[in-house]
């Protein structure tokens, strides 16, 4: 007999408060205006996710103009730039920011550190919905700063007033290197007074970095177009071990099985623990079915839906 098969399965993983949030808020908002309800972009970054609120009569379109004038339209988990608030009033839309709460302290930093007249290096992904709606707050002032080379090649005098915030999604040791080239180039360098990554990806990388040392093989549930999640898969990879981004059980690898003895699972923030179960389940089918859970940390974070949402009469 071999080694026994076992399943890692990290936590805390899967959703977050702030996409726990966003989610809801469609939900509520279906149940309050009735269908459809318009949502600029993907409420959140999972593709089963917009498929379900789909069903339940959510329309999601790439631009605000697209939303029919005065019909109600939900703002993504992301955040949007001040331009899109002010077409969406332009067009008379009803909104419903779902902004999470930590992408909107980001925002604000971003807006107190422009009105200090400092140049803002906005560490994160060009073409991100988050970095596009916090490059949005003070365009004129902000420059995307992806990598450790892009920050030395940056063209400022070494005493420039200068600020940086980064993108929420990304891994804590990427954005290390990152503000270190900034602080040792930079002598008037301003940062955020707290950490801008987001305790829930923060977390997630933990607890990922916790199973890496005992398995042979970490799989990630979570969408392409995650950032948290893709970050997720980076981590275990960065420690050495094998890692796959599955973005549902049906682009699963069996192939990837080879040679594992035990295998690390965790999930994106964006991603439903039901994505979580259906890997489990063909896991098992492959004989992994002894699950050990390794905890790093207990998340008791809500973030409540607007008042407005709540207590509402229901749609006739």
């Amino acid at each position: 007999m071999g080694p026994q098969k076992k399943v890692l399965l990290a936590e805390p993983r899967s959703f977050c408060a702030g996409v726990r949030r966003a989610i809801s808020i469609i939900e509520l908002a279906l149940e309050r205006y009735g269908a459809p309800v318009y949502v600029r972009k993907e409420i959140v970054h999972n593709h089963y996710v917009v498929r379900q609120l789909e069903k339940r009569g959510a329309i999601f379109v790439d631009s605000e103009d697209e939303v029919p004038e005065k019909a109600v339209c939900v703002f993504s988990a992301h955040g949007v730039s001040p331009q899109v608030r002010e077409n969406a009033a332009l067009r008379s839309l009803d909104v419903i920011d779902a902004t999470c709460p930590l992408v909107s302290k980001v925002h604000q930093e971003a807006l107190r550190f422009a009105r200090d007249d400092r140049t803002l290096l906005l560490i994160g992904h060009e073409g991100h919905e988050e970095v596009e709606g916090t490059y949005g707050h003070a365009p004129e002032q902000t420059i995307i700063v992806e990598t450790e080379e892009d920050a030395e090649r940056l063209d400022l005098p070494a005493d420039a007033p200068l600020a940086f915030l980064t993108q929420t999604t990304l891994s804590v040791d990427e954005t290390k290197g990152i503000i270190a080239v900034l602080q040792r180039r930079f002598t008037d360098l301003r940062g955020p007074g707290t950490d801008d990554i987001c305790y829930a990806s923060q977390n997630r990388q933990d607890a990922v970095k916790a199973v890496v040392p005992r398995s042979d093989l970490v799989l990630v549930v979570g969408s392409r177009n995650s950032s948290n999640s893709v970050r997720m898969v980076e981590v275990a990879e960065r420690l050495g071990t094998r890692a796959h981004l599955v973005p549902d059980v049906t682009e699963f690898d069996d192939g990837w099985l080879e040679g594992a003895t035990t295998i690390g699972v965790s999930a994106g923030a964006s991603a439903p623990q039901i994505l979580v179960d259906e890997l489990l389940d063909r896991l098992a089918e492959h004989g992994y079915d002894d699950v050990e859970i390794e905890s790093v940390a207990q998340e008791d974070v809500v973030f409540h839906p607007p008042a407005r949402l709540l207590d509402a009469p229901s749609a006739p």
